[in-house]
């Protein structure tokens, strides 16, 4: 192949590969790129997001799934229809549930007493009350010997057994022991726990208590999580230590460096070695993302990393789901995502660009994150 070709092969690749959000104008729904028109015109009565290609549609009274340019890629033949992801998708046709592959096709799957969506590569399989899960090649990776597994986070889930908790990969090993009363989720290396009365941390498969802790949440990239001691919320590490000492109201993630903090019933945040350097001044705030977080006074508005206020607060974030779907939307997508944020105003829903712009200078009924 030459150059050529190859250059032209990996345009076609990323210009198909573009994101589109799902919107709501005069009742339909249609998608929108990220110039702000629509690449597919509103004219769906019932629609989601794009998933791993393709994006769930109705048409009339079935479902199907439509592609990047509003064609129906898989007719409308479905009484139901859940998004793709790993190459397949669970559709149903009367009382049967099934999978199919991005041809429509119906494929031959594990047995399983229910039928799980594929997320990250994996899917779920059951059998009485016990759960495994199967691979993207439709292959058992762990039969079903857990009561519960949670959703994959990166490549790794809580799993139960007996009534406690551990952790394991995507190829069945078990990376911590199920031996806690309660168990986070494991990012690189470690994971709040619950053993007995005495709440820790464990890092790399070692339980270490954590002096005082009365609750600890969740570790992210960052190599801080904000834990509870005496009522007051400071920063842990990896291995238990203190590192911010209790002192704020309330907290949220580090991100970047700085982490939302609460001082007397005002917002500001706090770098990694626990100094306040953008004053808490407002109503509520979250974490930076691409320069600049989400800060509340009365509505919400974008600060950047000098506390400047960029972005006017005169808007409303979306903090749950919206068009009456489920929502996935993670604490880091409430703020600029590939460089446009989701925001209300008054009752309308649309993007705003880095510079305060509104996308393609539109409103809508509805709108959901770009997707692809």
């Amino acid at each position: 192949m030459n150059k050529l070709c190859l250059l032209l092969l990996l345009a076609v690749s990323v210009a198909g590969a573009q994101d589109l959000a799902l919107v709501r104008k005069d009742g339909k729904f249609g998608y929108i790129g990220k110039s702000g028109e629509f690449a597919i015109q509103p004219k769906f009565k019932k629609a989601k997001s794009f998933a791993d290609g393709l994006a769930v549609a109705e048409d009339g009274v079935k479902w199907g799934f439509l592609d990047k340019k509003g064609n129906w890629a898989i007719p409308a033949t479905f009484d139901d229809a859940k998004d793709f992801n790993s190459g397949y998708a669970v559709v149903s046709k009367g009382k049967k549930w099934y999978y199919i592959n991005k041809r429509g096709e119906e494929v031959k799957a594990p047995a399983s007493d229910k039928v799980f969506d594929f997320v990250g590569g994996v899917a779920m399989i059951k059998s009485g009350d016990k759960v495994g899960f199967m691979n993207s090649q439709l292959k058992v990776v762990v039969e079903p010997k857990y009561q519960i597994i949670k959703e994959f986070v990166g490549n790794y889930a809580r799993v139960k057994n007996n009534d406690q908790w551990g952790i394991i990969d995507k190829t069945g090993k078990v990376i911590v022991e199920t031996a806690y009363d309660d168990l986070g989720d494991y990012v690189k290396g470690a994971a709040w726990a619950k053993r007995g009365s005495a709440l820790g941390v464990v890092n790399n498969g070692k339980f270490i208590a954590v002096d005082g802790a009365q609750k600890i949440w969740d570790f992210n990239e960052s190599d801080l999580t904000y834990a509870k001691k005496d009522d007051k919320i400071g920063f842990i590490d990896r291995s238990g230590k203190w590192v911010i000492e209790p002192k704020f109201d309330k907290a949220r993630a580090f991100s970047k460096g700085l982490a939302p903090v609460n001082v007397g019933k005002k917002w500001g945040y706090a770098n990694a070695k626990g100094a306040v350097v953008i004053e808490p001044k407002y109503d509520d705030a979250a974490i930076f993302s691409e320069g600049m977080a989400p800060v509340k006074e009365k509505n919400w508005g974008f600060i950047n990393e000098s506390g400047k206020i960029v972005i006017p607060t005169q808007y409303g974030l979306p903090i749950g789901g919206i068009m009456g779907l489920v929502s996935s939307i993670k604490e880091e997508e409430t703020g600029f995502v590939n460089g446009v944020v989701r925001v209300k105003n008054e009752k309308r829903w649309g993007f705003l660009k880095p510079d305060g712009t509104v996308l393609g200078n539109q409103w809508f009924d509805n709108a959901e994150l770009f997707s692809n």
